[in-house]
């Protein structure tokens, strides 16, 4: 099968930093499935992989990321209760194993859910990685039930590719009333588009908050750094409020500005299930399922602005290049 990677962590610009080649189709085993991949989602974490995983080594067979994906079942393991050839899917997979820039894919039944019926197969590859993102931190990490309806909520960074989709799961599924950071003109008019309910510019993050009517908000969202807005978000935060963040810190994370408060404080890393095979794992095929129900009726959009078509090397640096600026809005995919 044909397949793009890279042998050592390079330089987008680099010549070798993606290469094209080909590598025998695997076989499914226990719960896996093998997927023909029709469309492939590009997300930061894939350039974060590239840019750290093989830094200063050359690996003996090029490494294939991609954590996004929609296709067509091929073949299924001897444990495969979920699916069977011909279904239609999307996933997010798992960072442990090959991803999804390549012609086929293996990956656990568990965490796959059933493609919505009403996407294409690049607008249900770009929602996977960002859904189950979004709906761990609210639903299983930060725990927003139903009590907690017209509830404030502060996503940083709305515009992204998880912000995209976290603005309407937090408005239309959670009933919150959402407040999104942006600051260009285009991203602002992105957010309020999704639901929004108040956008505000995360460069004056206190005072912008101030100006949009809230003293303080029930729930904070950090998708972007936590540690530049972390005094912003003590400060904001409403007493027993909590904060859930994504973001990858450089410097520890002062917790003790949250005691006198008592706000509580969440990880959430989508891999964790996969990574460590956890006993509900089986949690990302359902919320893929749920996520499939809700675009299909309407009630949440894709978030797709950018599609590329071809399984290339080519595509797969030009989609690097575009998220390490820092500047897309929505998700990007490369068709097959």
């Amino acid at each position: 099968m044909k397949a793009v990677g890279f042998k050592t962590s390079l330089p987008i610009e680099e010549a070798e930093s993606f290469i094209d080649f080909e590598i025998t189709t695997p076989r499914p085993t226990g719960h896996e499935i093998l997927v023909k991949v029709k469309a492939a989602g590009v997300n930061p974490v894939d350039f974060k992989v590239r840019q750290n995983s093989a830094k200063e080594k050359m690996l003996d067979t090029p490494k294939i990321i991609g954590w996004d994906a929609a296709g067509v079942v091929e073949a299924v393991g001897s444990d495969v209760t979920l699916f069977k050839a011909g279904d239609e899917v999307y996933y997010a997979g798992d960072i442990t194993k090959n991803g999804s820039n390549a012609e086929f894919q293996l990956v656990d039944e568990r965490i796959v859910g059933k493609k919505p019926v009403n996407l294409t197969y690049a607008e249900a590859a770009a929602m996977p990685l960002t859904t189950l993102t979004a709906w761990e931190i609210l639903f299983d990490r930060m725990r927003i039930n139903e009590k907690d309806k017209g509830k404030s909520i502060l996503i940083i960074g709305g515009a992204g590719g998880v912000g995209s989709i976290a603005i309407q799961i937090a408005k239309k599924v959670a009933g919150l009333t959402v407040l999104a950071t942006a600051s260009r003109a285009e991203s602002v008019e992105w957010c309020k588009r999704l639901g929004a309910d108040y956008v505000v510019n995360h460069r004056d993050l206190v005072n912008e908050v101030r100006a949009a009517g809230f003293q303080q908000v029930d729930f904070i969202l950090d998708f972007v750094d936590v540690n530049q807005y972390w005094d912003a978000f003590a400060e904001l935060i409403r007493p027993q409020g909590a904060i859930g963040s994504i973001s990858d810190p450089v410097q520890p994370v002062n917790l003790r500005q949250l005691k006198s408060k008592s706000v509580s404080f969440h990880w959430e890393l989508m891999f964790t299930r996969s990574m460590f095979q956890t006993e509900d794992i089986i949690e990302q095929h359902y919320i893929l399922n749920k996520a499939a129900e809700l675009f299909d009726n309407g009630t949440l959009q894709p978030t797709l602005t950018t599609t590329l078509n071809g399984l290339l090397a080519d595509n797969f640096k030009n989609a690097h290049r575009k998220l390490e600026s820092g500047s897309t809005i929505g998700k990007l995919v490369i068709e097959y």
